[in-house]
């Protein structure tokens, strides 16, 4: 998919949801970080599904304690 449909077929989930229009996927990020994280994953296969190239981004921005 390109970024426009994706975008597109977030809206209508966030929708649906009852989250508004004005949700993005980007917004995830932090929340998909955590949650890895706390369940135990290894830094480095974060850093990886982030598309990072090192685990500093991920480990210094992204993560947050839940």
């Amino acid at each position: 998919m390109d970024a426009a449909n994706v975008r597109r077929a977030f809206r209508l989930i966030t929708q649906k949801a009852g989250n508004g229009e004005k949700r993005t996927p980007r917004e995830l990020r932090p929340s998909f970080v955590s949650i890895m994280n706390d369940s135990g994953a290894p830094l480095e296969s974060i850093a990886d599904l982030c598309g990072h190239s090192s685990t500093a981004v991920p480990e210094e921005v992204y993560r947050h304690q839940l």
